[in-house]
């Protein structure tokens, strides 16, 4: 029986919403999302908003594929449910692993399937320490990730996130959780600073921590190809060359945070491929099934697999899981989106777009609250700021980006506000006029925001 009560009350009853402030949210209720087309979504309204954060980076696809949900019914009519405990496994998630190895952006060995990035995360980090008892590495466990890194938020993933709303009031971070710089040039660099210095700089820092804290203790490191949700952070200029020179001097793990970057977002199947990244073990989730169900996965390394593997055979299991792991319904979907991405030629698309949807923001770079755009591919920030010629961030207090994004969504866009950047991630199989459509939206809501802004600040 329907309810009399309507859908954005019950909400406010019923729901503790995530990265929500849970007061407002009391006072001022839901956007209530009602069904999806394309790269639109429509409120119980009928509103029409053009969705250009892909909801969190990871409806790739759309919102109205329809091959992937006939996916999900053909595997539900056959095998709805099992698990992967025991010895036991479904050909879904056989043929998916399979089709994992084949794309990596290096060797890879084995995959261990979770349901989010931040289980994927959580489960790299436990392999980590697993991997490292197993060659009698005891000491060997601590883990280094950066400033604006966002890893999840499970405990251990939350504590490898390096943004600090993450961690307050939750006891975070745990131990054996280091954090070294956040590689944001436009934002730390010195006065002068190219991005190639900055680059060189960060990572003699990051040699200088490994030193103090002891090379035979440190165990591994985290990073995102381009940091997401800490600000959509792209990396300067020969970052990832000197930082892995570093971890291979040391004998430190690369992870590749693949959660937001895989699958095309940056032009290439992996962020790894656009950046050159060489990980020991890959994390992997959203656009995986472009969202339409849960589902993660970690890629492992001969030599970390062989040496897990033993030290089962030593303990007599490998005790580490989930119910839901490799589900076989979820696995079907992913399985289906790989096959669109490769026939639609997803990369190429996106290799083909990025120009106009990077070249159309940057436009915006003049703006008089805008201090800087980055993106790659079709991820990008806008950064705003309260003196452009000084780089002045907007003080949290006046959330400025949230004002900003709520006249986007009055303009018929949606997207995230990051601090002071405004980020977006639009689904992959946006068209040219969409995003024309996507930069005057943002366009016109930031021009609204002037006079607003201007009444913050007197």
């Amino acid at each position: 029986m329907a309810s009399a009560i309507a859908p954005a009350e019950r909400d406010q009853a019923f729901i503790l919403h995530p990265f929500t402030n849970l007061r407002t949210h009391q006072e001022t209720g839901p956007l209530v999302i009602d069904r999806g087309s394309g790269v639109f979504v429509s409120d119980m309204d009928g509103n029409r908003y053009l969705e250009a954060m892909s909801g969190l980076w990871c409806t790739a696809l759309g919102f109205d594929e329809p091959r992937l949900a006939q996916a999900a019914m053909r595997q539900f009519e056959r095998l709805p449910f099992y698990h992967m405990f025991g010895q036991k496994v479904h050909e879904p998630g056989i043929d998916l692993a399979e089709q994992l190895i084949a794309l990596a952006p290096v060797p890879m060995s084995k995959v261990f399937f979770a349901n989010s990035g931040s289980e994927a995360n959580d489960s790299a980090v436990k392999l980590i320490w697993y991997f490292n008892n197993a060659v009698g590495r005891p000491k060997k466990k601590k883990l280094i990730a950066r400033g604006q890194a966002y890893h999840g938020v499970t405990v251990a993933a939350a504590s490898l996130t390096g943004i600090p709303i993450n961690h307050r009031a939750f006891d975070l971070p745990i131990a054996n959780i280091l954090h070294t710089d956040c590689p944001h040039w436009y934002r730390h660099a010195e006065p002068g600073e190219s991005e190639e210095e900055f680059a060189t700089r960060l990572a003699q820092s990051l040699e200088n921590l490994i030193l103090a804290e002891g090379p035979d203790t440190v165990a591994a490191f985290f990073a995102e190809p381009v940091q997401g949700a800490g600000g959509v952070i792209v990396p300067p200029r020969t970052y990832f060359e000197k930082i892995q020179a570093v971890l291979r001097k040391y004998d430190v793990l690369l992870v590749a945070d693949e959660v937001i970057c895989g699958f095309g977002r940056t032009g290439n199947w992996w962020g790894s491929q656009t950046f050159d990244l060489k990980p020991d073990i890959l994390t992997c989730a959203k656009a995986l099934s472009s969202a339409y169900l849960p589902i993660s996965a970690v890629l492992v390394s001969a030599p970390i697999y062989a040496a897990v593997e033993a030290e089962s055979s030593r303990i007599g299991t490998f005790g580490h899981g989930f119910t839901y792991s490799g589900h076989p319904v979820s696995a079907a979907v992913a399985l289906e989106a790989l096959s669109i991405y490769r026939e639609r030629d997803i990369t190429g698309h996106v290799r083909t777009l990025a120009p106009r949807l990077q070249d159309g923001l940057r436009r915006l770079a003049d703006h008089p609250l805008v201090g800087e755009v980055r993106g790659v591919g079709l991820v990008a920030g806008v950064e705003l700021v309260a003196d452009k010629a000084r780089r002045t961030p907007f003080t949290p207090a006046l959330a400025v980006a949230p004002k900003v994004v709520a006249l986007c969504q009055k303009h018929g866009l949606i997207v995230r506000p990051l601090g002071n950047t405004i980020a977006v991630s639009p689904p992959l199989v946006i068209t040219a006029e969409e995003i024309d459509m996507l930069i005057a939206r943002l366009s016109a809501a930031l021009d609204e925001a002037v006079p607003v802004v201007r009444d913050l600040a007197a």
